[in-house]
């Protein structure tokens, strides 16, 4: 542990050092999450870029799945593209990796020689005690830069370029690299692994003539010049589509040779989206943590069209569109948090990301599930593609309501992934479902199906609300009321044997739940709050086993998933099924509840340090509810905005809303002790509802929150509840 410390320190000292202005760059510390099971990218890249480019290591296991983690010394290249916060590992494309024979694949290298912040990353790598080269790294959207400082004393200088070693599961299929001139490789690489077909073509360009060796066929290939006293630089541009596009984005988007230039942009693009949220705090752990993980919520998803408007599309085919694409697509998980989050602060995007869902609509045939590099990976439970695209509906975006619900009520109708059980039973029968997970599917399902009724009622069309109102309450199948969990079901209607089931098991992939167990799904019905209530017989019922969720403890089985993590008795904030749960609370007339348990989450699961992520990243869904928790507000509903109002962190949190407007939480009497609200107002006025609308947060103003040290009776009224 005092390793791990002594670590951070060096590397935040570096960070602020090395920082290019007095801005709210300063504040990220991109190593937060790099340890533990954070799984976080670590590297040079701008928000929401296709290229993410940092250092790689080998794939020892779970905790790998980025290519980086701070346990490991060991380089295997500095890729161009990474993920950030998956449970699988996949990319890695394009490395390269300064060497000093021809035979060498890795090298070792310390952490206390590394320097990170937005938009670059540096490390010197060393010859035994001598350092032979400093590695600097920056990215624009579509390309990388890396600059090379090698030891005066070479004579030559030697770069692998590595088109074989993947992530994880990826392995190539087929690459290419050639030297077009004396200054130009370009290539590609087609891969298989968590995307079925990945495809990244690449234009390479160098500051001085180089020659080059293929070692082993064209996936390792040696690359050669002369030490000209001066930094060797290299620009690769990146694209999913051609040799030619790679070429294009180079061109527009990077075409001199100023390294510290792209920098400073790279800086500029990220002090420009830090800034859609100012904080008033006097803690500076506090606001390192938040602009971490605020810059941690921009890493993905990721543009996926080239400069031109090309983009592949899920089709596997060229497609041109007035709208940029998006990919890496972590839907089950963002769903929940970090897309509402992009509709207060990344509104001039979401026309954008609905033209994306409906794209890919039109080309497989579904809403995306867990969509990587044009591929449909299918990954995780349920229709998570709809939550997203009917908040956008529903929140008033430029979307085409009716092709919108026309692709939502299709991707719902399928027969695949268990949908086919669930239109004929009405739930999922375990008896009959090979994949299992039937209560994790059959809940997902219906808060989704729910989405599509509120979208069909906004649009007129009676028949599929109908059909799909019902259908959003089918969680009620899986509703045990004599142990009060939400359990399987079978075909004839019955539940599993009580004395086989164990409510705190979470065999990975091998029962009724998803990542979890019966005491963390029976709450996954953030759309009908008050049904679940009615299912419990009662008010005191419902909050009697709301409190011991928070209370048992216990053995959750040696086959238990990796993911369960973040415990406070059986609620686990590390992985995503839990994350609504707390706000219950303000459902039932007992906001402070929520204030004390939101409180604890903010102060014990996020920390400036390695380690500091209770859970994996999930593509910015853990950051993305310490974002909304910690100015005070969360989505429940997954979809239509209505936001609980919990226990602000911070005594100012101003969020820029669009259209020259900004939204205030104001927390009054604010402290570590005050964590409880008191009294409202809105724009001046006596606020007594414990939740806000959308519409009243993009309208711009004040929230006004009054806190002290005692439970209140504010927002305990039934008329003031969500």
């Amino acid at each position: 542990m005092k390793k791990l410390i002594f670590v951070l320190l060096t590397v935040v000292g570096c960070m602020t050092a090395a920082a290019v202005n007095n801005g709210l760059t300063e504040w990220v510390n991109p190593t937060i999450g790099t340890g533990g099971h954070g799984h976080v990218f670590l590297g040079a890249n701008v928000p929401f870029g296709y290229v993410q480019l940092g250092p790689t290591e080998h794939t020892r296991g779970w905790d790998w799945c980025s290519g980086y983690h701070t346990s490991d010394s060991v380089l295997i290249g500095f890729g161009h593209q990474h993920l950030s916060g998956t449970g699988i590992g996949d990319l890695g494309d394009v490395a390269l990796l300064p060497v000093t024979s021809r035979d060498q694949r890795e090298v070792i290298f310390s952490h206390n020689d590394e320097t990170v912040r937005p938009g670059y990353y540096a490390v010197t790598l060393r010859e035994g005690d001598a350092p032979y080269v400093k590695v600097e790294l920056t990215a624009t959207q579509r390309t990388g830069m890396h600059r090379y400082t090698f030891n005066s004393g070479e004579e030559t200088l030697q770069l692998i370029l590595d088109l074989g070693q993947g992530i994880g599961w990826d392995s190539p299929e087929m690459v290419r690299a050639m030297r077009v001139t004396p200054r130009t490789i370009e290539g590609f690489r087609i891969s298989k692994g968590w995307a079925q077909r990945q495809y990244s073509f690449f234009v390479m360009e160098f500051n001085q003539d180089v020659r080059i060796e293929h070692l082993n066929g064209d996936t390792t290939t040696l690359i050669t010049t002369k030490n000209t006293g001066q930094p060797l630089l290299v620009k690769v541009g990146l694209s999913p589509l051609n040799i030619l596009n790679a070429r294009k984005n180079l061109k527009q988007e990077n075409p001199g040779w100023d390294f510290d230039k792209v920098a400073r942009d790279a800086d500029a693009a990220w002090e420009k989206e830090l800034g859609k949220i100012a904080i008033t705090t006097d803690n500076e752990d506090d606001k390192t943590v938040f602009y971490t993980a605020l810059y941690h919520t921009m890493v993905a998803p990721s543009v996926f069209c080239d400069v031109n408007g090309e983009y592949l599309g899920a089709d596997g085919k060229s497609h041109r569109g007035d709208f940029i694409n998006y990919t890496t697509l972590s839907l089950w998980d963002t769903y929940r948090a970090a897309h509402p989050l992009q509709t207060l602060i990344h509104r001039e995007k979401q026309r954008d990301m609905a033209q994306t869902f409906l794209h890919i609509f039109e080309q497989q045939g579904k809403l995306p599930v867990w969509h990587l590099m044009g591929n449909e990976t299918d990954c995780m439970v349920g229709n998570p593609g709809v939550p997203v695209l009917a908040d956008l509906v529903l929140k008033g975006f430029d979307v085409d309501k009716e092709a919108a619900l026309k692709a939502m009520v299709a991707s719902a109708m399928l027969d695949e992934r268990s949908m086919g059980l669930l239109k004929q039973y009405g739930y999922i029968p375990y008896d009959l479902e090979e994949d299992k997970e039937t209560v994790a599917r059959g809940l997902e399902y219906a808060l989704a199906d729910w989405c599509i009724a509120q979208v069909a009622k906004q649009v007129g069309d009676k028949e599929n609300f109908n059909y799909f109102d019902k259908r959003s309450r089918s969680y009620q199948h899986y509703f045990d009321k004599q142990s009060r969990f939400m359990r399987g079901k079978d075909s004839k209607g019955n539940f599993r044997d009580l004395k086989e089931f164990d409510p705190l098991s979470t065999k990975h992939r091998n029962d009724d739940y998803c990542e979890g167990n019966a005491w963390q799904y029976t709450w996954l019905v953030p759309h009908d709050v008050h049904g679940l209530v009615d299912l419990f017989g009662s008010e005191k019922a419902f909050v009697s086993k709301l409190d011991s969720l928070f209370i048992v403890e216990g053995d959750m089985g040696e086959e238990a998933s990796p993911d369960v993590s973040g415990l406070i008795g059986q609620y686990a904030h590390g992985n995503e099924p839990s994350h609504h749960i707390i706000y219950m609370y303000n459902y039932v007339g007992q906001p402070w509840k929520a204030a004390q348990l939101v409180r604890r989450v903010l102060r014990e699961q996020y920390r400036n340090d390695l380690d500091g992520l209770s859970g994996n990243e999930d593509v910015g869904q853990m950051s993305a509810w310490y974002i909304l928790s910690s100015i005070g507000l969360y989505q429940e509903e997954p979809a239509g905005g209505k936001y609980i109002i919990g226990s602000p962190l911070f005594n100012e949190a101003r969020i820029n809303v669009g259209d020259r407007k900004t939204f205030t939480v104001k927390a009054m009497n604010n402290s570590d002790k005050n964590i409880y609200v008191q009294s409202a107002k809105l724009n001046g006025k006596r606020y007594d509802k414990s939740y806000i609308d959308y519409r009243d947060i993009i309208a711009g103003g004040t929230l006004e929150l009054t806190m002290g040290p005692k439970p209140s009776k504010w927002g305990t009224n039934k008329k003031n509840r969500p």
